[in-house]
Parts: structure tokens; sequence; C-alpha cells
């Protein structure tokens, strides 16, 4: 059994779907089922139950799950030590303006015990770039929230959250149980600065044009809605600062928490941070 196919097979017992584990495997849907096939061959026994809802774990493929993640542990381990003994045991990490998220709490601590002979620097940056620097060469790895310019990068969704529209408390607003953006269509919206990613502003600004005080902080969003009265959008289960409030919008998608790094880079250590990010982020 190859570790490759090893890999493949990990990721449809954790998505439980064909479909969506070749979208994490950055590869087509046909080429996957025949790899997995082929080793439900090796295996002599069935791994899946498929049906056209997903597929479900038979008693065998629970078995060699737990097995085909210690080897893949082990593997990853095997590359950190060498790159390690060969100087390379660094690697930066840019998260995306907060990083208090439970998901990167859990990751640095699973990712310590895992390698602790790795340093891990951490790059935070502000709202205006949500690649966090990769782009630019300052990062390996980015924690940080889609959509943006994918060109020339990998990315890996880890999770996705509920967003809701950011108010005053004493907004006429606030008091209803929920909205949707044609609610919001004659605010005020705090906006990002011009040069921002377009898919990033649209996306905050609930695909619209918007017009309004420009931020670059969490902070300055909150101060922005507090004093100037402007609305805009923030996951929903933030905690708001005194005076604010969160409301559910019903017709927006909700925010993807993605690992993004380059397309074709080699770093080693880079394949171990993203499979325990998977891990860490679904808790």
């Amino acid at each position: 059994m190859e570790l490759r196919t090893l890999r493949y097979f990990v990721a449809v017992a954790e998505e439980l779907h064909f479909g969506r584990a070749a979208v994490r495997l950055h590869m087509s849907q046909p080429p996957l089922s025949r790899a997995i096939k082929r080793l439900e061959s090796e295996a002599g026994a069935a791994l899946f139950d498929r049906t056209p809802a997903g597929v479900t774990l038979t008693s065998v493929g629970a078995v060699l799950l737990d097995e085909a993640r210690a080897l893949l542990d082990q593997a990853d381990r095997v590359r950190v030590r060498v790159a390690a003994a060969a100087g390379a045991a660094t690697i930066t990490v840019g998260i995306l303006g907060d990083s208090t998220d439970p998901g990167a709490t859990r990751l640095a601590g699973a990712y310590r015990r895992q390698h602790p002979q790795i340093e891990v620097r951490v790059r935070e940056t502000d709202l205006t770039d949500p690649t966090c620097g990769l782009h630019a060469g300052l990062v390996d790895v980015a924690l940080t929230r889609g959509p943006f310019d994918e060109t020339g990068l990998e990315v890996q969704e880890l999770r996705s959250d509920p967003v809701g529209a950011l108010l005053r408390s004493d907004d006429p607003l606030a008091r209803r149980d929920s909205l949707n953006l044609a609610d919001l269509a004659d605010r005020r919206w705090f906006v990002f600065p011009e040069g921002t990613d377009p898919r990033w502003q649209s996306y905050w600004n609930g695909g619209e044009l918007r017009e309004g005080p420009v931020v670059r902080a969490v902070t300055e969003c909150q101060q922005a809605v507090l004093w100037n009265g402007t609305v805009g959008m923030t996951l929903l289960d933030h905690e708001p600062a005194d005076g604010l409030t969160v409301v559910p919008l019903t017709d927006m998608p909700p925010s993807r928490v993605v690992a993004a790094w380059n397309e074709g880079d080699t770093n080693p250590l880079l394949r171990s941070f993203v499979r325990i990010a998977i891990s860490s982020y679904r808790g």
C-alpha cells in the first residue's frame, strides 16, 4: 500500500464523500475512485459502503483508517526530522486578523506535541491582505478566510462559519431575529482600502459596491459601527463589543476558513502542518 493511496483513503474516510475528498486532494473524482477500488482489491474487502448520499466506513475500513493515520503520522515525522537535520526546521505561518480562533489554538497545541523541534514563526496580518503575505513570499502557509485570488496557490478548506450583520444595539434592525441583504441596502457600510483583493472586498460587502468608513482591522470594523452607525458583516459567533450586536444574515453563504500555500512548494513541513490543521479545525 503506497502512502499516496493511503492519503486518498483517509481523505475519503474523513469526508465520507468522494466529491468532497477529491476537492480536498485537488484532483478529479474518477482517478480517486479508481485508487480506492485498487486499495479495496489489495485489502481483499470493501472499505466503504456506498450510497447515493455518500459513503460510510465498513468495519474493515475503520481498522484501516486507524492504521493509515498512524502510518501517515510516522511518515510526516520522518520528513520533519530529516528537514530539521538538514537545517530546515522553521515554518512561517500567516494568521488573518484574529489569532484567538479555537481551531488555531488546537492546531498550535497539536503541532507542538507532534513536532516540538520545529520553530513556528507567526505573522499576523490585518484585513487588507487575506493571503497573509503568501503572494509576497512572506509566509509559508496562511490560516485565513476566503474568498480571494487563488492564482498560484493551493487552498484547503478547514471549516465554514455563518455570518451576520454587525449593528449598534440601539439600531432598529437589531431587534430582528434575522436579516437579509436587502434590509441593509440603503445603509453605509464599513469598507476595506482601495487595492484590497476585489473577491474579498465583495464578499464582506454582500456582493455590492458600498460606501462608508475605511477599516483595516477587526477592532476598526467594530468602532466604525459604534461611532458612525454604519453596518457591516462579521462572524455570527464573534462576541461583539459593548453597544453592538450581531443579527444572522439568511442570504449570505458562510465564511470559509482555509489553509493556503504556494503551488509547488516542496517544504517538507507543509504537508504535516496542513494535515494537522484539518483535524484541529474540525475539532
